[in-house]
């Protein structure tokens, strides 16, 4: 797996390229945000690890146009900590975000778990009135349209299409797609959900996924 670290501060990109490597990852890196770009198109990395505060253009922009042409999962590695810089990294496009300083095992963990999500199982079609899922190609259909997902979005469709009509509580939805909390980011979950039904509800088609006030949410018609 090749793993593209991008951060403007030497000793940062130092650390994580000698842990990554010795974990068995290839590691690419850049300085700033035209490299990152660069890098990412002439590597085709497996994973981004992407710090906000750069030169040239910020980690924000960097995630946006990666998200424009690429399912790569991007983490977020930065020192900015409020809900309101987390809100804004997800908003562009990254799939997890970490705050600095930072535990290597604990980035480790966040890494592993990403590219998990995006290894090739043994096939298996989820059905759900127009939508279908297909968990070893990781292609998702509403009707005749296919509907590109991030990796966190894929993985926050599949469990409600693995629990159809069941109201997920929102400590579950934590548990089954990030495995942590999310330190204190209580809206990481609207976030995704409002992607999720900016995509499925495309062209006007009828919402699927509704919010149970207090409590969570559910697949239904």
């Amino acid at each position: 797996m090749r793993i593209l670290v991008v951060d403007d501060d030497p000793q940062i990109v130092s650390f994580l390229k000698r842990g990554l490597a010795y974990e068995g990852y290839k590691v690419d890196t850049a300085a700033d945000g035209l490299e990152a770009l660069a890098k990412a198109r002439e590597k085709e990395p497996d994973l981004v690890i992407l710090d906000i505060m750069m030169p040239e253009i910020d980690g924000i922009e960097v995630s946006k146009r990666l998200r424009e042409g690429s399912d790569v999962p991007i983490l977020m590695l930065t020192a900015k900590g409020t809900v309101a810089d987390k809100v804004a990294g997800l908003e562009s496009g990254a799939d997890d975000y970490l705050v600095k300083p930072f535990a290597f095992d604990e980035l480790l963990a966040r890494v592993r778990a990403l590219l998990r999500r995006q290894q090739p199982k043994e096939g298996e079609v989820l059905n759900f009135s127009d939508l279908s899922l297909n968990t070893a190609t990781r292609e998702v259909k509403r009707g005749n349209e296919a509907i590109e997902l991030t990796a966190q979005e894929f993985a926050l469709l599949e469990l409600f299409m693995r629990h159809p009509r069941q109201v997920l509580k929102r400590d579950q939805i934590y548990e089954r797609v990030w495995g942590y909390d999310f330190e204190g980011l209580s809206n990481v979950i609207e976030v995704y959900v409002r992607y999720l039904r900016s995509k499925l509800e495309a062209g006007g088609r009828p919402r699927l996924i509704h919010t149970v006030r207090s409590v969570g949410y559910v697949l239904k018609e």
